[in-house]
């Protein structure tokens, strides 16, 4: 083709874009300026990637920072996550932020002990899941950090092998989201099986519960070894979740018990039970059908609800295993905008208030709690360790693991690495076996960071840092001890005397 065909083919592309533009009406902007006015879109498109690698600081983006995902990336990859030339943090304008008060005399790494993350080398959990109600298939978990709730179908069939893959190398759990057991979930991870309120997995033929499937799932799924009740979730609470009926695929409609193509809709409340009574009735009646530790999972709104849930508890002598505490901070899920940002406390005013309902009742340590929300970063997860969680879940950070580049196009099936997709083009480019030895390496890391700073304040644990150990700075030099700040009484945010003893010597050098 000779240069005046190129220039006639590219001046009558050029003209028919304008007369186009010209002559629609959806854009006001194509209309007064054809052609220039693509560019707009073109650069409302790209503008988050723009933001990220040339416009904002190391500190500057949200929901994760670029400094903070340099560090699950190269965690992820056992690279060098060191920082040199000291923090590039303004110290002196800050508003809340975690200050970690180290001992005179830290507590000495054991001899012999890798100094480097090693998913091999566990740090398992302050308290026995199961223990406090004596389920039959108790258990302690061996690690603080596992994986949060993140469903096949809002994930790749990649993404899922390479995350329970992972959890199996690291000897974490796997939550498997509301959208049921998949054969992704089955790479040698231990599960957690979540139940929402589609009940995909364990629903009879209108969508309700069903006690026989559940059971029968469990049986044939040894990997799991806890329930977890969804009641809402931080990135979505209040709403129920929608499956258009294109992604419907014979595969995910087979996993989740429902019609091929069809819109697959978790409604935004239960049908199984309708107050505190009905919970904790389907909760022990879980748990004496299956054996195993029965917990829920929920944002926070309304505050009776938890008191009421903690009263019913300490009345009956029936109860949850566990409790995961969701921030409002949002998460994988998609959600309208108002959601995200408005609805649901944040998780540092979340996971007090649900504590203190416990504490008052004198059952904090009969309970598991379990927190989630932006806490893939060291000191977030010992801030809330320290304030009375016993393990942590790891929703985005873990999908960093995988190669996300927070993108934020997790809502459109369009994600470019992969992991939030059903599209086998774009996740063809994940390869589970190299990323599940990088998600390992990735909670492998966050548990070494998280044991040495327990060591630095002078424990062995990092369970064990009291709520005092952490100060949060705020301006014109003044700082918040944490346990002020919580309204803890001496003692809250701890494990119980037995538990201490027990994670102590677990703790404890061998050889």
């Amino acid at each position: 083709m000779n240069r005046r065909s190129v220039a006639a083919l590219v001046g009558g592309t050029l003209a028919g874009v304008t007369g186009w533009d010209l002559a629609q009406r959806r854009h006001a902007i194509l209309r007064n300026y054809p052609i220039v006015g693509h560019l707009r879109y073109l650069l409302e498109a790209v503008g988050p990637e723009l933001r990220q690698y040339i416009v904002t600081d190391n500190d500057a983006e949200r929901p994760f920072s670029r400094d903070q995902r340099r560090w699950v990336y190269t965690s992820s990859k056992a690279a060098n996550r060191y920082f040199g030339f000291g923090t590039d943090n303004d110290l002196e304008r800050v508003h809340n932020y975690p200050i970690i008060k180290h001992a005179a005399f830290p507590v000495p790494a054991p001899d012999g002990e890798p100094h480097h993350p090693d998913p091999e080398v566990p740090l398992p959990a302050a308290k026995v899941l199961g223990g406090a109600r004596r389920r039959a298939k108790a258990f302690r978990p061996s690690s603080v950090v596992n994986i949060s709730g993140m469903s096949f179908g809002a994930l790749s069939a990649a993404a899922v092998t390479a995350l329970n893959k992972g959890a199996a190398m690291a000897g974490a759990l796997h939550n498997t989201g509301e959208g049921g057991v998949s054969p992704y979930h089955l790479g040698g991870g231990e599960l957690v099986w979540q139940i929402g309120t589609g009940y995909f997995g364990c629903r009879d033929g209108d969508g309700r519960f069903s006690l026989p499937r559940l059971v029968d799932r469990v049986a044939a799924t040894p990997q799991i070894r806890a329930i977890e009740i969804k009641l809402s979730q931080g990135a979505k609470p209040g709403l129920g979740g929608m499956l258009p009926g294109a992604k419907v695929t014979p595969e995910i409609a087979a996993i989740r018990g429902v019609p091929v193509g069809v819109d697959c809709k978790s409604p935004a409340g239960h049908s199984a039970f309708r107050d505190v009574d009905g919970l904790l009735e389907l909760v022990e009646t879980i748990a004496a059908a299956t054996g195993l530790p029965v917990g829920v999972k929920s944002a926070v709104g309304q505050e009776r609800f938890w008191r009421d849930l903690a009263a019913r508890m300490a009345g009956t002598g029936t109860g949850v295993d566990f409790v995961t505490v969701d921030g409002g901070e949002g998460g994988t899920g998609a959600a309208p905008l108002v959601f995200s940002d408005h609805v649901a406390l944040p998780f540092k005013w979340a996971l007090p208030r649900v504590y203190r309902a416990f504490a008052e009742e004198g059952l904090h340590h009969d309970v598991v709690f379990v927190g989630s929300g932006k806490l893939g970063i060291p000191e977030n997860a010992l801030l809330a360790l320290a304030a009375g969680c016993d393990m942590i879940n790891v929703g985005r950070t873990a999908m960093f693991a995988l190669g996300c580049i927070q993108a934020q196009r997790c809502h459109t099936g369009r994600c470019p690495s992969g992991v939030a997709t059903q599209s086998a083009w774009l996740q063809h480019g994940l390869d589970p076996e190299l990323k599940s030895a990088r998600c390992a390496n990735y909670l492998a890391t966050l548990r070494f960071e998280l044991l040495c700073l327990a060591r630095a304040c002078g424990v062995v644990h990092p369970a064990l840092v009291p709520p005092d150990a952490i100060e949060l700075l705020d301006v014109d030099l003044k700082t918040v001890p944490v346990d002020e700040l919580l309204g803890y009484r001496p003692g809250w945010g701890l494990p119980g005397p037995a538990d201490v003893d027990a994670i102590t010597r677990l703790m404890a050098p061998t050889g």
